[in-house]
């Protein structure tokens, strides 16, 4: 049976989609950095409401360590 073939989320390169290709859906260490950078800066998100955290609400005192 042939490998399914994926295009690179980052380049669009062509990528086999087996156990041999080690950064699939990736096809190199380099894009995959790339887009993991992109994530950091927040460059892609998950759609959705906005997360009121009130651990870091500025209306809570001062820790005490």
């Amino acid at each position: 049976m042939s490998a399914k073939t994926v295009a690179c989320p980052t380049c669009g390169r062509p990528v086999k989609w087996e156990a041999q290709s080690r950064h699939r859906p990736f096809c190199s260490e380099r894009c995959k950095l790339i887009d993991l950078g992109a994530w950091a800066a927040e460059d892609h998100v998950i759609p959705g409401d906005p997360v009121d955290d009130e651990l870091f609400s500025d209306d809570l005192p001062p820790r005490l360590h």
